[in-house]
């Protein structure tokens, strides 16, 4: 929606009311307005005037330097504000612009300022935007000493023209800021907001404050969410019952399901039970050949209860649709009880479906003389690996991968990549830094621990991660424990019952939308609610803890963010660009429809606009789209994102020599004509900012870093004067690149010509007088 700035009727210009009684009651109105902000929190955040956060400019701005590092504007924004502040400086006389155009270029700017949001009263989106930022009082006096002319040309408010030119505390008292904290220029001194800038905000206690948005709801215990790797940025959401749903990039959802198999999948609605829809992989080449594979307990001949994992087919009719009847069933293994059944599918970096099993339930493993964890030639409580790109000799519908750990080893099943798991609850693949590709394929997983440790495991080819023997760090089984022989690979982090008692593996952030958050391993826990996350020191190979909390109202005052989730971690999702999600539900039963999908945001910082674009594949829908209506409270009570209105446009109107006799014929700038003394040292003045500013943000956007170089050229405008004054020592490519830019500028005048025709007509008229 645009959100119009509520403007108070007067005359135009700075000219005074005609009735006190009317100029009396709009200054009563925009005082309101102005200070409606003393009611709402007097802290604030970084915000820009497009209600998002503040981001790292990914090159040198020109003008706007101040903000190069961090703030709310990029290249194409600094060069507008650049555009604006010389259209303003056209219509202003030499006398005007030298006491004022650095004031002026301060006020313009800081609608790149991190906190332009507060400077500009835009944090709550139901109140007007000013075009004025709040100045500090001493300052305001300052700029309206200097700049009192220039005020009809940064705002159409009329009470502000009007006390421009009538009263300078008034005007000043207007346009500050209830917090004289952030009024410009004291904000840039305040320590407590620049500190930090820039990083994830953290509580007293260190907790990083992110924020959440509602993607998707009303969901029955959401167990898992994948995407296709096709390139369509589809959401594939699986509920426990047996149900897989489409979301849609618009955030709508497929109306027909894209899987139902809950005729099949075995499932109560018992709060806590785990068996049902657990796993769901799509082939690394799905695009080509709808190939995806399936994890589910089923019941066998009314007795035995089983995991079955199958592949399946999409629809040759619609990509939204799975071929029901196409299910090969690829392997089976039973289940000596009802809980700890895995479920975790996923394709690795070296194109292997690798099948995550739990150790067969009760407590303890108890079953065998060491239990099914680490008895090798079971298929529970392990990690198995198997190639489902062909058969195997003996009639398996897989065949199995020549550097298995253990396929020549006659007393362990060839599937076995790892084992000494207890329960592998949600593992992720690493899809490593996009520059530097570090940590790319490495398997993390979530294992849920006994009676005292939850742990994050780095899952490696042959590893034994320590269950029966041990848990977490400590000794379960003393027997096994103290072997000799034991081996065991050691988890990368532990947490006691006294945090959680059910760990939900997570995801390495490696999206683009959230630079604060890149290499950071997030997860958390099913029965406390706990966010969590792992930092990783690359040095000594260690991971350090950073709790995740909610960020307070003040934090996530965005337009469509909430925070707040539902207790029950259930499961953490990856989209296609790499952004991180989390499935949650305040009732865990398989029947019940209150599970939801929350994006992570973190409100301190965001990429830099245009950066995270990306074109999906059109996705060709058969019957309805179902929308998303979020029911979840926000922040600001609003999803809707507004837009700030446009700034008025300046017609630009260069003055023409008023003549004092029959017309002359006006000689050129070049000419030899002598302009008096006090003129001539303003207009170069004038010349040399133009020409300092303007230039090197064009050249700056061509990569030219040798601007100095040449400034002397622009002295003429003429195009082909120009190109015979480039310097003999610059290179082939950069003098290609300069006439460019002025065979463009040849089409377009500079914005000093309207100073030239300033300067000329001062010529004309001493010469007429002569």
């Amino acid at each position: 929606m645009t959100r119009a700035p509520r403007r108070v009727n007067g005359p135009d210009g700075c000219a005074p009311f005609s009735a006190e009684m009317g100029r009396d009651r709009a200054e009563r109105v925009l005082l309101a307005l102005l200070h409606a902000a003393l009611l709402r929190c007097a802290s604030s955040h970084p915000q820009c005037l497009d209600f998002q956060p503040p981001f790292r400019p990914p090159h040198h701005l020109e003008f706007c330097s101040l903000y190069d590092a961090f703030g709310c504007c990029d290249q194409r924004a600094d060069n507008r504000i650049a555009e604006r502040y010389w259209d303003i400086v056209d219509l202003l006389d030499s006398d005007a612009y030298e006491p004022c155009g650095d004031l002026l270029k301060d006020i313009l700017c800081q609608e790149c300022s991190p906190y332009a949001a507060h400077l500009y009263d835009a944090e709550d989106p139901y109140t007007p935007v000013r075009h004025l930022p709040g100045l500090c009082f001493v300052y305001c006096s300052e700029f309206h000493s200097k700049c009192h002319s220039v005020v009809k040309y940064l705002t159409d408010n009329k009470i502000l023209r009007e006390s421009c030119v009538s009263d300078r505390s008034r005007f000043c008292n207007l346009i500050d800021l209830p917090d004289k904290d952030y009024c410009y220029p004291d904000v840039l001194h305040n320590t407590n907001l620049y500190s930090n800038l820039g990083k994830v905000a953290e509580d007293p206690v260190g907790c990083l404050q992110l924020c959440l948005k509602e993607v998707a709801n009303g969901l029955r215990n959401p167990v898992l969410m994948v995407h296709s790797g096709d390139n369509t940025h589809r959401m594939f959401v699986a509920e426990q019952l047996g149900f897989v749903w489409v979301f849609l990039k618009d955030g709508s959802r497929v109306e027909r399901p894209f899987l139902d198999v809950s005729g099949k999948v075995l499932s109560t609605p018992w709060m806590g039970d785990e068996r049902g829809f657990l796993g769901l992989a799509f082939h690394p080449r799905f695009r080509k050949n709808g190939r995806f594979f399936i994890y589910y307990s089923v019941l066998v001949h009314n007795q035995a209860e089983k995991i079955r994992i199958s592949e399946m087919s999409v629809s040759s009719h619609d990509m939204n649709r799975a071929n029901q009847n196409s299910e090969r069933v690829l392997l089976e293994i039973e289940e000596p009880a009802a809980n700890h059944n895995g479920g975790q599918l996923l394709f690795g970096l070296d194109g292997y479906l690798y099948i995550f099993t739990g150790d067969g339930g009760k407590a303890g493993d108890p079953f065998g003389e060491h239990g099914n964890s680490q008895n090798k030639s079971a298929l529970l409580g392990k990690v198995l690996r198997i190639d489902v790109d062909g058969s195997s000799k003996d009639g398996k519908p897989y065949k199995i991968p020549s550097d298995n750990p253990f396929i020549h080893d006659k007393d362990a099943r060839q599937e076995v990549y790892a084992y000494g798991v207890r329960n592998t609850w949600r593992c992720s693949v690493d899809r490593g830094d996009p520059d530097s590709q570090y940590g790319q394929g490495r398997i993390f997983c979530g294992d849920v621990g006994q009676n005292r440790f939850e742990e994050i495991d780095v899952i490696v080819k042959g590893g034994n991660y320590g269950w029966r023997a041990k848990e977490g760090f400590e000794c379960f089984d003393m027997a096994l424990c103290q072997n000799s022989a034991f081996d065991d690979v050691l988890p990368i982090f532990t947490y006691g019952h006294h945090i959680g008692k059910s760990v939900t593996g997570g995801y390495v952030y490696r999206g683009c939308e959230a630079p604060n958050l890149s290499g950071l391993y997030i997860f958390g826990d099913f029965m406390s609610g706990q966010l969590m996350a792992l930092e990783e020191d690359k040095k000594t190979g260690t991971w350090k803890e950073r709790n995740i909390c909610m960020g307070d109202a003040n934090t996530c005052s965005f337009p469509g963010l909430i925070n707040h989730h539902h207790r029950f971690i259930i499961s953490f999702g990856e989209d296609e660009a790499g952004e991180l999600y989390f499935l949650a539900t305040s009732h865990p039963s398989s029947e019940s429809p209150f599970g939801t999908v929350f994006k992570f945001m973190d409100p301190s910082r965001r990429a830099p606009p245009g950066k995270c674009k990306y074109k999906p594949i059109p996705v060709k829908v058969k019957g309805k789209k179902v929308p998303l209506v979020p029911i979840e409270p926000t922040v600001l009570n609003t999803s809707e994102q507004p837009t700030r209105p446009p700034l008025r446009k300046l017609k630009v109107v260069a003055k023409e020599p008023t003549p004092l006799s029959p017309k002359v014929k006006v000689k050129s700038q070049t000419s030899p004509t002598k302009m008096h003394p006090k003129h001539q040292k303003k207009a170069n003045l004038i010349k040399q900012k133009v020409n300092s500013s303007i230039l090197k943000a064009d050249l700056d956007l061509l990569g030219i870093n040798r601007t100095t170089n040449f400034l002397t050229a622009i002295e003429a405008n003429q195009t082909g004067t120009l190109l015979h004054q480039i310097p003999e020592k610059f290179t082939k490519a950069e003098k290609e690149q300069t006439r460019a830019i002025y065979l463009k500028r040849s089409k377009k005048p500079l914005k000093q010509k309207a100073h030239s025709k300033k300067i000329t007509s001062v010529k004309a008229d001493k010469k007429q007088r002569n």
